[in-house]
Formats: structure tokens, sequence, C-alpha cells
């Protein structure tokens, strides 16, 4: 496998693993401080359920891409 798509490979994998936490961090972080600080007027009643699966998909595409690279090797 050519150096250019193991690189482009470990950078889609970190783009999704951290865009993962992040998903799962921030709905937790906004959510604490202050009752929506962030947030203008309420806050729909789905958003958490969709910003955690949102997060568990990333996480999960994360390790797939991951085991594919290693594969590919």
């Amino acid at each position: 496998m050519p150096p250019i798509f193991k690189a482009l490979a470990t950078i889609t994998v970190w783009t999704l693993w951290i865009g993962g936490w992040a998903a799962l961090v921030i709905p937790m972080v906004m959510g604490t401080i202050s009752g929506h600080l962030f947030t203008i007027g309420v806050v729909p009643p789905l958003y958490y359920p969709i910003m955690f699966a949102f997060s568990a998909t990333c996480g999960i595409l994360a390790v797939c891409a991951m085991k594919l690279r290693q594969m590919l090797q």
C-alpha cells in the first residue's frame, strides 16, 4: 500500500475518532453549563440521543477503518 493511502487512512481514522468524542462530550458540557448556555431557546428532545448515536457511529467507523488499514498493509 503506498504511503499516501496510509496517511489518508490515518487522517480519516483520527478525524472520525476525534469527531465522535467531540459529539459525545460537547452536548454533555453544554447541558451542564448553566442550563444550555450556548443554545437559543429549548433544546429539541431528540438532540442528545441523536448526538450519542452520531458519536457511536463515528467510533465504530473509526475502528472499522483502522482494521481495514491494518489488513491492507
